[in-house]
């Protein structure tokens, strides 16, 4: 791929999106069309005529859609910007290479976007990044410092019946908020004036690599926003100068903390404590320690980018979330069903951690998001719910995402299934996904609660709601 760097009057020639509608391509897609960029596309979805309300939205603001075989890709005048999911082989991507078209990764795009504004704002970390980023958009917008945000989740505070698909938002402030990715080694391209590190925990990479990346990150910052909780991450700040390092945590000394705090099923509330600084009451929308964790992150992050503390704290209060975090689909006979994008050991930690602070028996439904990560995080997975399932909550999987391509099929859900079994829990592979929701749906009685769990697979919200409208009709 050509350096992001290159090309300065690239920024004018029209895009051409292979994989448009996937989380990190379609809201980068967005802003550029809103800023007046010529968009196209193309998606494998869109061909199996998956989801078709996120391409017709796309429609709606003027992005020209293809089968994705090439026929968009007519001029040697398209940057043509590819997902590190798409093969060489792919149509498109032959065609592009044919007609010598300009290419661009996601993240090229992206950083360059990034880079070139006034108050670029990074969000990194293992877990947590679509909420601290839309925690931090929410304040600047509340405070009406009119920011452009670019998040892999839609934002339900700015997702309105004329645009469900809220997850960018273009302004014409100084700000610039993104999440960044640390598992294709691209967060090294982004150039941040203020950097988040939310959490350092086993992913898609190895521990060294991560801190490699993420102290990189924290180190080109004029200020790093670091979870001091987090061990990693404690150690990654005393790794740049303590002047630019604005530390947060519920359990360690840090500027910015968390005590007085109370939980709810669905909300949370907590006294703000900074140094220097007279105590602030605070009401979240979110509940769970891990978002009062996020929202020190957002309100310490805001204050770096100049917002007043005070105005910080109150605004916080009317973020109402992501879709597909902890989000609530509906109750029925007694039963709540949720979709959660849990999909890594702390994700499924802090979920399940949030669920069992309440009483009630869980019945999970757990789609892993590919075979590759199956194999990195085997034995990690299978002690995340090991230590957090409970007598009687059921776990049920069926086989990993999977849309075409090849790959190595070397750990299955059957073997993470057979470890969990080991182990005591109740778990069950149900290799077809509708066959395991139906069986979670039978098996609900009032006072469950229905989780399901997985990303990259924007079809898992239908199968929560054909949950909870089988539950309903029994």
């Amino acid at each position: 791929m050509s350096d992001a760097n290159t090309s300065a009057d690239f920024t004018d020639k029209p895009a051409f999106f292979v994989g448009i509608g996937g989380s990190g391509m379609m809201p980068l897609a967005m802003i550029l069309a809103a800023r007046g960029r010529q968009v196209a596309g193309s998606d494998r979805s869109l061909d199996q005529a998956r989801l078709p309300a996120k391409f017709d939205y796309l429609r709606d603001l003027g992005v020209a859609l293809f089968p994705q075989d090439g026929s968009g890709i007519t001029s040697p005048g398209q940057v043509v910007v590819a997902s590190a999911a798409i093969e060489p082989t792919v149509p498109d991507m032959v065609a592009a290479e044919r007609l010598g078209c300009e290419r661009r990764t996601r993240a090229e795009m992206l950083a360059e976007l990034f880079n070139d504004s006034t108050m670029p704002i990074g969000v990194a970390g293992t877990s947590g990044k679509s909420t601290v980023t839309g925690m931090i958009g929410w304040i600047l917008h509340a405070t009406r410092r009119d920011p452009t945000v670019m998040n892999g989740a839609v934002m339900k505070n700015f997702a309105t019946p004329n645009a469900p698909f809220a997850s960018a938002l273009v302004g014409g402030g100084d700000a610039f908020v993104s999440e960044v990715d640390e598992s294709d080694g691209s967060i090294a391209l982004f150039r941040p004036r203020v950097a988040v590190l939310n959490n350092v925990s086993l992913d898609h990479k190895s521990l060294d690599e991560l801190n490699q990346l993420f102290g990189d990150f924290i180190a080109r910052a004029e200020l790093a926003v670091i979870n001091l909780d987090n061990p990693d991450g404690a150690t990654l700040a005393r790794t740049v100068p303590a002047r630019k390092v604005i530390g947060f945590g519920i359990d360690s000394d840090a500027e910015f903390t968390a005590v007085d705090i109370e939980e709810r099923p669905y909300g949370a509330s907590f006294t703000l404590v900074v140094r220097g600084h007279d105590p602030i009451p605070v009401e979240l929308q979110a509940p769970g320690r891990h978002n009062i964790s996020n929202a020190l992150a957002a309100i310490a992050a805001a204050r770096a980018a100049g917002v007043a503390l005070d105005e910080a704290a109150v605004a916080i209060g009317g973020f109402t979330g992501l879709r597909r975090r902890f989000e609530l689909v509906g109750e029925t006979r007694g039963v709540s069903v949720l979709d959660d994008f849990g999909h890594n050991p702390d994700k499924i930690a802090a979920t399940l951690t949030t669920l069992h602070a309440f009483p009630g028996r869980l019945l999970i439904l757990f789609q892993p998001h590919g075979y590759g990560p199956l194999k990195v995080m085997r034995r990690e997975l299978v002690d995340a719910f090991a230590a957090n399932l409970k007598p009687g909550d059921v776990l049920i999987l069926p086989d990993p995402a999977y849309y075409g391509g090849t790959v190595a099929r070397e750990v299955t859900s059957a073997d993470i299934v057979a470890d969990l079994v080991a182990k005591g829990c109740d778990g069950r592979h149900i290799a077809d996904r509708a066959e395991a929701a139906a069986t979670i749906a039978d098996l609900a009685q009032g006072g469950d609660r229905v989780v399901v769990m997985g990303a990259r697979d924007d079809t898992l919200s239908h199968v929560a709601g054909d949950i909870l409208a089988a539950i309903a009709e029994r």
